[in-house]
C-alpha cells in the first residue's frame, strides 16, 4: 500500500500545459531569444540581415563586445536614436549576464519602435563562456 502523499505537488499543483500549448510557447521564446553560437554562426558566415546591438553603457562598449555591435544604450533608445537602422534587419541585443536586463528594455522598446529583435540569452558573459570573440576599442 503506497502512503498518502501529504505535501501538494510543486510540479502539478498549478497545473501542465497541454503539449499544443508548450509548443505555442516554446515556439514564441525561439522567435524572441538566440544563444550566442546560433548568432556568432550567422554573423560569423555572413547569413541573414543582422545587426547587433548594445545597449550597455558606452564605456562597457568600448571595453569589450560583441565583433561590429553598434553601441546603443537602452536608456536613448527612441525614434530619433534608431532613424538609421535597418528596418529589414533582425536586430540582436544583449546585456552582461542572465541578471542583467538591458537587453530586455532594448529589445521591448526597438520592438515597440517596429523592429523585429532577438535578445541573446546570458548576455556578453555566456557569449564568452563559449569562447566566442570579443572586440575592444580601449587599452588595458
Amino acid at each position: 500500500m503506497t502512503p498518502p502523499i501529504s505535501l501538494s505537488s510543486k510540479i502539478h499543483g498549478i497545473g501542465v500545459a497541454a503539449p499544443h500549448e508548450a509548443a505555442e510557447y516554446f515556439a514564441a521564446r525561439l522567435r524572441c531569444e538566440s544563444d550566442s553560437s546560433d548568432v556568432w554562426h550567422d554573423l560569423d558566415n555572413r547569413i541573414g540581415n543582422i545587426v547587433v546591438i548594445d545597449p550597455r553603457g558606452r564605456e562597457a562598449h568600448a571595453a569589450e563586445r560583441v565583433p561590429g555591435a553598434v553601441s546603443l544604450p537602452h536608456a536613448e533608445i527612441d525614434a530619433g536614436s534608431t532613424a538609421g537602422l535597418d528596418r529589414g534587419a533582425v536586430l540582436v541585443v544583449y546585456g552582461w549576464y542572465p541578471g542583467c536586463n538591458a537587453g530586455t528594455k532594448a529589445a521591448l522598446k526597438l520592438s515597440r519602435l517596429g523592429f523585429q529583435v532577438k535578445e541573446i540569452i546570458g548576455g556578453i558573459e555566456y557569449w564568452k563562456r563559449e569562447g566566442l570573440p570579443v572586440e575592444s576599442t580601449t587599452t588595458r
